[in-house]
């Protein structure tokens, strides 16, 4: 686990990767300098060392035992932090890592102290009821039905951005294209993490 700055703040942000889509890639690398900029001075990384070694996607109980396996990564990960200690709460999750950010809120009574940011989330994170929260999802993601996905953040009341035609990384095979969506989804998080959004 790696932290942007230092732990003597009052903000936290809590960044869940995706089982393929880690740190160092656009979203959560520029969202993770985002919420340091917005003065959360911890800021922790959950990172997985789970890998399911044949593909998950589509496969109900090989992604039911993938959530357990990095649930309980994730859990072990954060198992040091007192969240009392903190005022204000960020869980910038993607992909299946949306799933393990909204299960750890809802199991640890943190809804109402955290603020999700949702990139590309799965069908199952609305299981866990996240609240304060806002997604980005693509019409031509192949992890999920988006459908589905737009009509339970309508049902929680969570604002869900639409891209049409974007992946499950949020991109397609213009790469002018994809430069200007990263662009414009890291505005949508800057707003939401300074609170003129929500």
């Amino acid at each position: 686990m790696e932290q942007c700055k230092n732990d003597s703040g009052k903000k936290i942000a809590v960044l869940f990767p995706g089982i393929g889509y880690t740190k160092d890639k656009p979203i959560l690398y520029y969202a993770g300098k985002i919420a340091a900029s917005a003065g959360y001075d911890v800021c922790r990384l959950v990172s997985f060392n789970y890998s399911p070694g044949k593909s998950i996607r589509g496969n109900e109980p090989e992604m039911r035992k993938a959530f357990l396996e990095l649930y309980k990564e994730a859990e072990n990960q954060l198992a040091e932090i007192d969240w009392k200690e903190y005022d204000d709460i960020l869980f910038l999750s993607k992909s299946i890592g949306t799933v393990i950010g909204s299960a750890y809120a809802e199991k640890y009574n943190l809804n109402d102290k955290i603020r999700h940011i949702l990139y590309t989330p799965l069908e199952y994170t609305f299981e866990n009821n996240p609240k304060n929260a806002i997604g980005f999802i693509g019409t031509a993601d192949p992890w999920c039905e988006y459908q589905n996905v737009i009509r339970a953040a309508k049902e929680q009341n969570i604002k869900m951005y639409v891209y049409d035609g974007l992946n499950h990384s949020l991109e397609n095979d213009d790469n002018m294209h994809n430069l200007s969506i990263i662009k414009d989804v890291m505005e949508k998080t800057e707003e939401f993490v300074s609170g003129s959004i929500y």
